[in-house]
């Protein structure tokens, strides 16, 4: 479809949302939200933005949103939270990862920093409505706000905002949610702005050097080394610390079995890696704990669904049963691959985001 036809649909979704032409927009610097910005404008929105400063590897990050507000002609707003960041982000980022979880830190980060500090934010300033340059959309109903998956599937971001409440959903405008990368990008170069080609982050945004193991040891302190334990059951090595490993890791074991391995489970209480064969990888069901349901309907005693068990993995059917607390079993469909303890498995109804929970245990 042609890029003006695309940016039809949009005006349509966003019109959708405007009630008021004030709108606060979590900007970066980066080609998403200044994008974002853009097709905000165009709309006739009055956008102001907002940039974190949440450690000293965020600074760049305020360098950048300075440059893009001023091309942009729009206020921008430095807000500075590092103690928060650190309580909320950093701290249990670590602590899972010291006790052999897998966690990912955006989406620790997006309820209760990111977007958090976008509302308080525009409460302050007596702003309605906000925005980011995220990939996911949202619909208004009697009963609450979706959270839906993108427009454009292979950019979709709903997976990381799963955990949003409804004061936050009800308030969000996402411009980008039908548009392709390389859309994106001509937007920003139509505005002839320097990030239109500026590269995707890789990282994670507190460790500009993606040295997490560096960034832990620095922060955290070391970890005593233990033992490899070998599928038959034997000790059969060394690991150096077990935050240095996740689950599923083939490759920078250490370990020569004369046979491919890979880690199955990561024992904090003995510090044991627990090691099993190629084909022995495979989980038929997970249990979770800390749900959060987009909307409290969703949460029924027992249904089938889409499950995605982490960011970047396929959408798999599975069968839900709710346990005490608010938390699910999934049961797929077909076993997969190495759910990691730590990392969410976020529940989809067609194009709806249902919510999700954190993997605790995972069962053969």
């Amino acid at each position: 479809m042609p890029l003006l036809a695309r940016l039809e649909n949009v005006t349509i979704v966003i019109q959708k949302n405007n009630a008021s032409k004030r709108v606060l927009v979590a900007l970066s610097g980066g080609v998403d939200s200044s994008a974002a910005v853009c097709l905000l404008q165009e709309q006739g929105y009055q956008a102001e933005g907002m940039v974190l400063c949440l450690s000293p590897a965020h600074e760049s990050t305020v360098e950048d949103a300075k440059l893009s507000a001023e091309a942009l002609g729009i206020p921008l707003h430095i807000v500075r939270e590092d103690a928060l960041f650190t309580r909320e982000v950093i701290t249990p980022w670590a602590e899972l990862y010291r006790a052999g979880k897998t966690p990912n830190p955006c989406i620790l980060c997006n309820p209760a920093v990111k977007f958090a500090l976008l509302a308080q934010t525009a409460d302050k300033l007596g702003i309605h409505w906000l925005a980011t340059g995220h990939y996911a959309g949202v619909k208004p109903t009697p009963e609450g706000t979706l959270l839906l998956k993108a427009g454009f599937l292979p950019r979709d971001q709903s997976y990381m905002l799963h955990r949003l409440p409804q004061a936050v959903l009800s308030r969000m405008i996402f411009p980008l949610n039908q548009l392709s990368k390389e859309e994106v990008r001509a937007i920003a170069a139509g505005r002839r702005l320097a990030c239109a080609q500026k590269p995707d982050s890789q990282e994670i945004c507190f460790i500009p050097d993606n040295d997490y193991i560096g960034f832990l040891e620095r922060n955290c302190g070391t970890m005593e080394p233990g033992e490899f334990i070998s599928p038959e059951g034997q000790v059969c090595g060394r690991h150096q610390g077990i935050f240095r490993y996740t689950v599923g890791q083939r490759k920078g074991l250490g370990i020569a079995l004369g046979r491919p391995v890979f880690v199955k489970r990561i024992d904090p209480q003995t510090n044991r890696i627990y090691l099993a064969d190629a084909g022995q990888e495979y989980a038929r069901a997970i249990v979770t704990e800390q749900c959060r349901w987009v909307l409290p309907a969703f949460a029924k005693p027992c249904f089938e669904c889409g499950v995605k068990i982490r960011s970047m993995a396929k959408e798999v059917p599975a069968r839900i049963t709710l346990l005490e607390g608010g938390c699910f079993r999934a049961e797929f469909l077909e076993p997969q691959r190495a759910p990691a303890p730590g990392q969410s498995a976020v529940l989809y109804q067609g194009d709806m985001v249902l919510g999700g929970g954190f993997i605790t245990e995972v069962f053969e």
